[in-house]
């Protein structure tokens, strides 16, 4: 699969999802024609422009690539603007966005490794940043919700990744965590085409799971236990139990 097949995968899914839920996105696709062009650029690019920023290279390097820009740019056209909402109803279609997001999951995939690759050569020992680095080209487009609903005239502070990271955040960090071992340690034995191809398989599983069987955040289980093992859970529980059985023999007092 090459890179503009995938980006186009990636294209499709992500104007139809945006068309799907903001608020007035075909009338907005009218009114504003260049606002929707360039908030649809930053979300398909986010990831090369943001690694990009924080590693010192040219931030819009990512749209050199005339190749991709056209194929995004002739998506973006196709979902907005086709007669009857032909371009949109085709990718809501449930076979064709199955393909589509298996794609874009694959995508991602190589993304991941490509960022995790990058970054172990300009920081061999940093595996933070490595992580890091991967984590964002897998899953740029919502580390920048902030600034391309700015673009479209919409203000939402509370729209941060770092505070409500979303499943595929999560999934990058885990594969960018993979990849750093991998690559940087003998902690994992497997060949690493089969490490890359379990990835892949983890990737497109909880994708398609996610649309045919609604299993949204597999990870919610394993964060609620280590919440309440690390992060204070269970001490803030105890806290609360001993605060209410004072609080009952001070009642118990009053009325005696």
């Amino acid at each position: 699969m090459d890179s503009s097949s995938s980006l186009l995968a990636v294209s499709v899914l992500y104007l139809a999802k945006f068309h799907s839920f903001v608020s007035g996105a075909h009338a907005f696709s009218r009114k504003h024609p260049m606002s929707c062009y360039l908030s649809t650029m930053l979300v398909v690019f986010a990831g090369g422009m943001l690694c990009n920023g924080l590693l010192g290279e040219p931030i819009l390097a990512p749209l050199k690539n005339s190749q991709q820009l056209g194929v995004a740019t002739i998506v973006w056209y196709l979902v907005f603007y086709t007669p009857f909402d032909v371009g949109y109803k085709f990718s809501k279609f449930l076979p064709v966005k199955l393909v589509f997001s298996a794609m874009k999951e694959i995508y991602r995939c190589k993304k991941v490794y490509d960022g995790v690759t990058h970054a172990a050569k300009l920081y061999p020992n940093a595996y933070v940043i490595m992580i890091l680095i991967g984590t964002l080209k897998g899953n740029g487009a919502g580390f920048t919700k902030l600034i391309e609903r700015l673009i479209r005239g919409v203000w939402t502070p509370t729209a941060m990744e770092f505070m409500q990271p979303s499943f595929p955040t999560k999934a990058c960090i885990v594969a960018s965590i993979i990849f750093v071992l991998d690559q940087k340690t003998d902690l994992i034995s497997a060949p690493h085409s089969l490490v890359y191809f379990g990835i892949v398989i983890f990737f497109v599983y909880f994708k398609l799971s996610s649309i045919l069987l609604g299993i949204h955040d597999p990870f919610v289980p394993f964060e609620n236990l280590v919440c309440a093992l690390f992060l204070g859970g269970i001490w803030d529980s105890l806290a609360r139990v001993m605060g209410g059985a004072k609080e009952d023999k001070g009642d118990a007092k009053k009325k005696d």
